[in-house]
């Protein structure tokens, strides 16, 4: 798999969680730590395209 490809599966998994996030939040039974914990995978797939994208760079 290329980086690119890579890469834009991780942002495609971002802006999955991202909505998830979203309709978590704004359902009246909102599970605190749920949200939590969809936070914290997106935090790690952003945190993950970073490095890629900075490793990427360095190699240029």
């Amino acid at each position: 798999m290329s980086l690119q490809t890579h890469l834009t599966q991780l942002a495609r998994k971002h802006e999955a969680l991202e909505r998830e996030i979203h309709d978590a939040t704004i359902r009246p039974s909102a599970n605190d730590l749920r949200i939590a914990e969809l936070k914290r995978r997106k935090l790690h797939l952003k945190d993950e395209m970073n490095r890629l994208r900075t490793e990427t760079d360095a190699l240029h």
